[in-house]
């Protein structure tokens, strides 16, 4: 079930004097729930975004989702949803068109995305068999820009940024107010960091989204979870060059190339391993870009 809110369920009679989001395609502000916090095992139970688009009109979205196994009660408790609520929803599978046209080109923005929403709706997407090229979006995690800057959780960056207690104006852990909320700091990053208003070169932030997704990166990742990585090394002609390592386990900090080369029994472990199906998607590119040379 689709559920589109518009007027003041999401707006709450509050205004932000911000400045328009400079888009070249759409920006979909995106948040979930979920039965956990394992991007691998854990599964979709709510999945609600606001997408942007570049003449500014907006689009809200709301859906429920069956998860296709119990809600643990610590869950149900944080989030106010329970395996009623969503026992007669369709799950992910039923809803993977939907959600692909939702996200189909355009960019991405979130609080906690590139850690969290986006890799683990990445492996809903691979499990209904839906290749979805995450790497053709601009990732904008609003709070990687937050924690570089003011170093606090959402309901602080509300605060700080939209000058109210998002107590007062949301219901907290859903993900239709979370997203709601996440899409006003954002409006309120951009004119509190604008050169305008920012004297300090390093914090300012551009209005464009590729300039907000380098920003908000925190670690330079090549796969969602961060096993693999891009490491500037220097190349034979003494000219930087990136390259990809891997930044976990008895490997950590060694080049990929080299473990693949030397040891192509790890491709074999990993790939039968609990890793994400992003992790060994990128690591079978790789596999194909050195060890079959």
């Amino acid at each position: 079930m689709l559920r589109i809110h518009i007027g003041h369920y999401f707006i709450l009679n509050f205004e932000l004097n911000v400045m328009k989001l400079n888009l070249t395609r759409p920006l979909v502000f995106f948040d979930l729930e979920t039965t956990g916090l394992d991007i691998v095992n854990d599964r979709i139970i709510q999945l609600s975004y606001i997408k942007v688009y570049p003449d500014g009109h907006e689009e809200r979205g709301d859906y429920m989702v069956n998860p296709c196994r119990p809600i643990p009660p610590v869950v149900a408790e944080l989030t106010h949803i329970t395996n009623d609520m969503v026992k007669d929803q369709p799950t992910f599978a039923d809803l993977k068109d939907q959600i692909q046209v939702i996200f189909m080109g355009c960019d991405i923005a979130g609080f906690n995305s590139n850690h969290f929403d986006v890799p683990l709706l990445a492996e809903e997407f691979v499990r209904v068999g839906i290749d979805f090229d995450f790497t053709q979006c601009h990732l904008i995690d609003v709070q990687n820009i937050y924690h570089k800057n003011e170093r606090r959780n959402l309901a602080a960056a509300y605060k700080f940024y939209c000058g109210r207690n998002m107590d007062d104006d949301f219901q907290a852990h859903r993900a239709d107010q979370d997203t709601e909320a996440t899409y006003r700091v954002l409006m309120g990053q951009l004119d509190k960091y604008a050169p305008a208003n920012e004297p300090d070169p390093a914090r300012q932030l551009k209005n464009d989204v590729e300039s907000l997704a380098e920003f908000s990166k925190m670690n330079d990742n090549i796969d969602f979870a961060g096993r693999i990585i891009w490491k500037e090394e220097t190349g034979a002609d003494g000219q930087s060059v990136r390259t990809e390592i891997f930044n976990f386990g008895k490997y950590r900090g060694i080049p990929v190339r080299d473990v693949l080369l030397r040891d192509p029994g790890y491709y074999s472990w990993m790939l039968g391993g609990d890793f994400s199906q992003n992790t060994k998607k990128v690591l079978k590119k790789l596999w194909l870009k050195y060890a079959k040379r």
